[in-house]
């Protein structure tokens, strides 16, 4: 697979850097569950350090300010190396990537490719395809893959978060909750994130008022501030994903602490043995779970996605932890004596 150019450093200071994050203080959490699909278990608690967390997940405003500043070219916008794809047809080896596409018909909730489409010239500017609707600045850019992400977060002197941080974070005061909110979907009747209504892919009700993505701030943050962490989109994680959880330690002494998942050569899908693509856990959801096909618009779920996939529904936020924001406090001070 083709390797991202180095991207330097945005110039601002640590003000800069801290803006537009809320503050996550750490603990020990029941991670995971026992009740939903396999991949979330078993429940098992896990520690993390403080940390900070963007609130929202990254806009098209502020990734459009990352690629002017840098030039960055995203994975959807060249065209895929035959190497990496073997036979595959020649006409599809184009740039573009993969847009949700609503079937005319029932379909099998088994078949994926049945609403998924392969769009050239989709790509983070144009999240529909070339000569469609433009990427809106207040919505969570999309079409990016792995790398893409990475990138964004080293310009911004940052990192994506850890499965482990990713999930403390959306859970907020709510350790063993169902949703990040509590143990409804829908309180009161109240839409608390952007999700999909209706029987998935044909009716789209959209009673929650977004038939695909929204704006990052549409609907109510969690106790920490942070918006966004349930539905509207999938969020990048760093962690190589496996098919279960590690089992909960027996003893207080042996919880792990700030743990990063699993290695690569796990992570592999063993259903297509000659498409050696690793794949990171992406978490939240988005606005295309439904109850009758997905219900990942919850704090434990998880969902294995290839690096060098963006779709239109996978995002990404970032996060500083304690000690970054440390040793930018000493250079600082370094740099000034």
């Amino acid at each position: 697979m083709q390797r991202a150019a180095p991207v330097q450093q945005s110039a601002g200071g640590r003000e800069d850097l801290l803006a537009g994050m809320a503050s996550v203080p750490g603990g020990t959490f029941w991670m995971g569950s026992d009740h939903h699909y396999p991949e979330e278990a078993p429940a098992h608690r896990v520690t993390v350090a403080p940390f900070r967390i963007d609130r929202t997940p990254v806009t098209n405003r502020q990734f459009k300010k990352f690629v002017a500043a840098t030039g960055y070219i995203t994975v959807a916008e060249i065209a895929p190396d035959p190497k990496d794809y073997p036979g595959a047809l020649p006409h599809m080896l184009k740039p573009g990537s993969l847009v949700f596409t609503p079937p005319a018909h029932p379909v099998d909730l088994r078949d994926w490719s049945q609403w998924w489409r392969f769009e050239f010239g989709a790509d983070w500017r144009h999240p529909f395809g070339r000569g469609r609707q433009r990427a809106r600045d207040d919505h969570p850019v999309v079409h990016v893959a792995y790398r893409d992400a990475e990138a964004y977060a080293a310009w911004a002197g940052k990192h994506l978060p850890t499965e482990a941080e990713w999930e403390f974070a959306a859970r907020s005061n709510l350790d063993g909750a169902e949703f990040a909110w509590g143990d409804e979907l829908v309180p009161g009747g109240r839409h608390m994130a952007n999700t999909w209504q209706g029987a998935f892919p044909l009716e789209n009700l959209a009673t929650d008022g977004y038939p695909r993505t929204s704006p990052v701030t549409a609907f109510p943050p969690n106790a920490y501030g942070v918006y966004d962490m349930i539905g509207n989109v999938w969020e990048w994680t760093t962690d190589w994903f496996s098919p279960r959880h590690t089992q909960n330690a027996p003893k207080a002494c042996c919880i792990p602490q700030n743990p990063r998942g699993g290695g690569e050569t796990g992570s592999y899908d063993p259903r297509t043995p000659a498409l050696r693509i690793p794949r990171k856990v992406v978490k939240g959801g988005s606005h295309l779970c439904a109850p009758n096909y997905c219900r990942r618009y919850r704090p434990a779920a998880r969902h294995a996605q290839q690096i060098d996939t963006g779709m239109s529904h996978v995002g990404f936020r970032c996060v500083v932890r304690d000690i970054d924001q440390r040793v930018g406090e000493n250079q600082e001070r370094s740099e000034g004596s």
